[in-house]
């Protein structure tokens, strides 16, 4: 795969959308991105890299989530999406996965596959060629907390947030502080992102991996 957004394309990919979604969302104390426990995928649009990740909208329990199920491939979904970090400066998702990968490689582009990642994008310069990509991703290997480029480009970084299959099965939540993380991920204060993805990925490893995204918005704590 590469990159949901590799970095030659963002502009390409992410900012050709007009329109209701693109709108700038500073206002709201709470910013919706993805409400997929009520069904809703407007605004997200399909990105496919090597085959595909299937996507849809299931019951779990009571609720409604966002499935993923890579086998074999890599495709993602992004959302066109002005934040201001300054107002809304935490992003708030929960996911779950059916496994991980053994023997994995996370630093080599042979194994920058992971069974769920969330993305933040700043894009600027042209053609998107100074952007900044930050994954927070359920890594298979590495310990919570890290954080190192990708092997592709040093313009996307990586944070684990879980780690392993010690919890596969079961529903992990998250807050985080996305300027912060930001800060300390490219070593700047970005106060604005531009777009919001996801990805389950199995194209250079190989293999298949199910996951679940829970509702994700921006909130100001």
């Amino acid at each position: 795969m590469r990159h949901l957004f590799p970095i030659r394309m963002l502009t390409a990919a992410l900012f050709a959308l007009a329109g209701a979604h693109g709108a700038i969302a500073q206002q709201a104390p709470n910013i919706p991105v993805g409400r997929f426990s009520a069904g809703d995928l407007q605004g997200w649009e399909s990105r496919a890299f090597k085959g595909a990740t299937e996507y849809r909208i299931v019951s779990d329990g009571a609720t409604r989530v966002l499935a993923a199920r890579a086998n074999g491939g890599a495709s993602g979904r992004f959302r066109k999406i002005k934040i201001d970090l300054t107002r809304t400066p935490f992003i708030n998702f929960s996911w779950k996965v059916s496994g991980v990968y053994k023997g994995i490689n996370e630093a080599a582009k042979s194994g920058d596959d992971f069974p769920a990642r969330v993305y933040v994008v700043r894009e600027r310069g042209l053609m998107g060629m100074n952007s900044a990509a930050l994954n927070y991703v359920w890594s298979s290997a590495r310990p919570v907390g890290s954080l190192w480029p990708s092997p592709y480009t040093a313009q996307v970084k990586l944070i684990a947030l879980d780690s392993g299959p010690e919890k596969a099965g079961v529903w992990t939540r998250h807050k985080r502080n996305v300027r912060e993380d930001l800060r300390r991920a490219f070593g700047e204060d970005i106060t604005e992102i531009d777009a919001v993805a996801l990805m389950s990925d199995a194209d250079n490893f190989g293999g298949s991996v199910e996951a679940a995204y829970g509702d994700i918005w921006f909130s100001a704590r």
